[in-house]
């Protein structure tokens, strides 16, 4: 028996917004999350017409803090941490000691600290 079966599913802060907004909801990593709005073909086309936005309310989120957080993040990833300029986001991914690619991840950049979201935050 899966997990969700076992368990009620979470809801984001953005459930109700989703509802209103016709989305079809579906179970994901503990949460009811939307799979999609009008349709797929219809969405495709206004996000590359217009804009898109996505709930990452269920993943993982984090503040690094302190002189060398940017040194140290970017001793597991790949992508320019220290050279990231204040509110300024990088996508870029987890890896281990070999390289290997854990998670991927998005880096914000703030004045005082750097805002982390984790896909896999479980």
């Amino acid at each position: 028996m899966s997990e969700t079966a076992n368990q009620a599913l979470r809801r984001t802060p953005l459930d109700a917004l989703h509802r209103r907004r016709g989305a079809k909801m579906v179970p994901f990593a503990g949460f009811e999350m939307p799979l999609q709005f009008a349709g797929i073909v219809e969405e495709h086309r206004h996000v590359r017409a217009k804009a898109g936005l996505f709930d990452v309310s269920h993943m993982g989120q984090a503040r690094l803090k302190g002189e060398d957080a940017a040194r140290a993040l970017e001793a597991l990833v790949p992508g320019d941490v220290v050279g990231l300029a204040a509110g300024r986001t990088r996508y870029t991914v987890l890896t281990n000691a070999a390289g290997g690619i854990l998670d991927d991840l998005m880096v914000t950049k703030a004045t005082d600290h750097l805002y982390l979201v984790v896909n896999a935050s479980r």
